[in-house]
């Protein structure tokens, strides 16, 4: 479990690093989220 975190923590350190901002951060959430759903829709 331990090692989860800390490998849950160091992606996201290295996501919030990439976007340089809580609104950068949102749009790739809202980006993954639309991937996602266009997968979904296409099964």
């Amino acid at each position: 479990m331990k090692t989860i975190s800390v490998l849950l923590l160091l992606s996201l350190a290295l996501a919030v690093t990439g976007c340089n901002t809580v609104k950068g951060v949102g749009q790739d959430l809202q980006k993954a989220g639309e991937k996602i759903e266009d997968a979904a829709k296409k099964k």
